[in-house]
């Protein structure tokens, strides 16, 4: 089995950054999920609420962030910052700490994205930690991620999901509508909800998949045009094809955590071996 793609989606909720490498870090893979776009209220904003935000394209340099958007000149943040002020923010339930990119990053999210809004980054001396509930003895914690530091899928996943909507003479979606950040080959159809982890050959890195991911909204938007072509699709499909008959609801793909491997590289094309659940904890 093998690593086909890494993505990595430095802003929260817009476009990816598919990579042939990636440097791999407790909280995710470099630079993933570390700006956030938030409401005047420091509130997290996504797709769910702003399809339009899977319009704006993302790019990273040795030195700076630069996003575009059709209605408006592109911006530059530089990486290296400055001084930032902070802002108290909240992703989910949790609330942290940000440094705010300042005004010409809140005119510029305002214009495209038409209302009130500000670009923000997470600190270096900021802990985020992940939910415990799920977690077997590893500490774990994140940036702007909705809740893990990795999300891990197969190909063979979305090739039976894509199979199902052909079936109901519905059109093939691509695994950007899924946002992982690992993809792999190989396996059987959701054989990744039975693995315990999924690591190098020699161990030397290794992550624990702890949670299923349910889906939303967010599947349903084309992620090249912000627009919802079918009403519920595919996520209408997901809860029917009931891949996990344990729980509630459209699941694809794993959360996962950083067991070993802090500051390796990963690369598309890497070999990887999965380490399967015990019978009696398939959660």
């Amino acid at each position: 089995m093998n690593i086909t793609q890494l993505t990595i989606y430095p802003v929260k909720s817009l476009r990816g950054v598919t990579l042939d490498q990636a440097k791999l870090h407790t909280r995710g893979l470099a630079f993933d999920r570390h700006w956030m776009v938030v409401d005047a209220d420091g509130g997290f904003v996504t797709q769910r609420q702003v399809a339009e935000m899977a319009r704006v394209t993302v790019n990273l340099y040795d030195d700076s962030l630069v996003l575009e958007h059709p209605s408006a000149k592109p911006l530059t943040v530089s990486l290296a910052g400055g001084d930032q002020p902070m802002l108290e923010v909240t992703v989910w339930k949790d609330r942290c700490q940000a440094l705010d990119e300042g005004q010409l990053a809140a005119h510029w999210l305002s214009r495209v994205l038409g209302g009130a809004y500000r670009l923000v980054r997470f600190p270096s001396t900021e802990r985020r930690d992940v939910e415990t509930d799920f977690l077997r003895g590893e500490s774990a914690h994140t940036a702007f991620a909705d809740g893990y530091p990795f999300l891990v899928v197969s190909e063979s996943s979305l090739a039976e999901l894509n199979r199902v909507l052909a079936s109901k003479g519905l059109d093939a979606v691509p695994m950007s509508r899924f946002r992982p950040s690992i993809v792999v080959d190989g396996e059987a159809p959701f054989a990744e909800d039975t693995w315990a982890t999924l690591a190098s050959l020699d161990e030397t890195t290794r992550l624990g998949l702890r949670k299923p991911c349910k889906r939303c909204k967010i599947t349903t938007i084309d992620q090249q045009t912000g627009q919802i072509v079918v009403p519920g699709e595919p996520l209408r499909t997901l809860v029917e094809m009931n891949t996990r008959r344990d729980l509630q609801g459209g699941f694809f793909g794993q959360n996962a955590t950083l067991l070993a491997g802090e500051g390796s590289v990963l690369r598309v094309g890497d070999a990887v071996m999965a380490g399967k659940k015990d019978h009696h904890d398939l959660a």
